[in-house]
């Protein structure tokens, strides 16, 4: 099972290059897996793209409508970030040998503690995976 990262959920919802490849990749998921901080990142990249005026607002409102009928209905498996995953991302953030943000991190630690495989689109964020031994598949 796939734990996807922002990166791979905006793709999914919001019309880009990668919209179409993302889409046959968790067609092939039984219940691709997501934490709270996906849903935020998610939340905060629609506005994003809304300020920057890459996206009217209309339809992203329409696009957040459809992912949050999808978690209703249960499309979506949901790990939680407990103590355990803050404080494997703080040890991970503090080997200071890789650069890696602090969400990110909590990426790695949901996917590497729950034995998922994050699923990506962030270079650099496959590439701390791969340096952390966390189980990655990058999506290009």
């Amino acid at each position: 099972m796939a734990y996807l990262d922002t990166s791979v959920l905006a793709a999914y919802y919001c019309p880009e290059g990668l919209s179409e490849v993302v889409g046959k990749r968790l067609a092939a998921d039984r219940q691709p897996t997501i934490s709270p901080l996906v849903e935020v990142e998610f939340c905060s990249a629609l506005a994003a793209k809304v300020r920057a005026r890459e996206l009217p607002e209309r339809p992203a409102g329409r696009i957040l409508s459809l992912f949050q009928k999808h978690l209703a209905d249960g499309l979506y498996g949901r790990v939680t970030l407990d103590a355990a995953q803050y404080a494997l991302a703080c040890k991970w953030l503090t080997a200071f040998s890789i650069p890696l943000r602090a969400p990110d991190a909590l990426h790695l630690a949901a996917a590497f503690s729950n034995d998922l495989v994050l699923l990506t689109a962030d270079q650099g964020l496959a590439r701390a995976s791969r340096h952390f031994d966390v189980q990655c598949e990058f999506v290009a």
